[in-house]
């Protein structure tokens, strides 16, 4: 589903989708080309939502949402998460009602590492293995590091820290500051929507 995407991001993908093909007999591929409908999108919109980069960016992950559950639908099929540990339970790195609008995340119990360790023993086509995460949501290309400003080695240790913060060195603290911080803004995405509770005297006030 590319829009507006960097060619190795495009050509990386084409290969995965390829390879699994010739691998497994129950696999399809289908390329819908999304930039055409996102251009025309983006002439709807108002000024202010092109002048933000990031909700742009989150556009098109949910417009990437939206087209998976159509051809989901209409082949009664389910929609998978690419997301791991640290990305939907740490840093909650991803897009509310795009990539995290999934029915089942197969490897959301899986830090960033431990899934670098089963492409490799799933045989996974090296172009992957050896990229750099990132989110294909900008068209330079830029990687979840250059984005988070930690690695993902860095964020499993954050995520996982229970210790003195007094012994920790300079970098050590920075990691745990970005950690943190991502952890607090996007807490919204990881915990149940707030639903309004009307007291029971104005809702016995509506039944009259």
């Amino acid at each position: 589903m590319p829009i507006k995407q960097t060619k190795a991001e495009f050509d990386r993908a084409g290969e995965h989708m390829q390879d699994l093909k010739m691998r497994f007999a129950n696999v399809s591929t289908q390329t819908i080309d999304l930039t055409p409908s996102f251009e025309t999108l983006e002439k709807a919109l108002p000024l202010d939502s092109l002048s933000h980069p990031l909700a742009m960016a989150n556009t098109r992950a949910r417009l990437r949402m939206a087209t998976l559950y159509a051809v989901a639908q209409a082949n009664n099929c389910l929609v998978a998460g690419t997301g791991n540990k640290v990305e939907d339970f740490g840093v909650g790195f991803y897009t509310k009602y795009g990539d995290g609008g999934v029915d089942i995340s197969p490897i959301a119990d899986l830090f960033k590492t431990e899934v670098f360790a089963l492409s490799k023993a799933l045989n996974i086509v090296t172009s992957i293995q050896n990229a750099a995460p990132t989110d294909g949501l900008w068209e330079d290309g830029r990687s979840d590091e250059d984005q988070i400003g930690a690695s993902y080695p860095e964020l499993e240790w954050a995520m996982q820290f229970d210790g003195d913060t007094t012994v920790l060195n300079a970098r050590q603290q920075e990691v745990l500051s970005i950690y943190n911080k991502y952890h607090k803004a996007n807490l919204h995405k990881m915990q149940p929507i707030p639903v309004c509770k009307v007291p029971d005297q104005l809702k016995a006030l509506l039944s009259k």
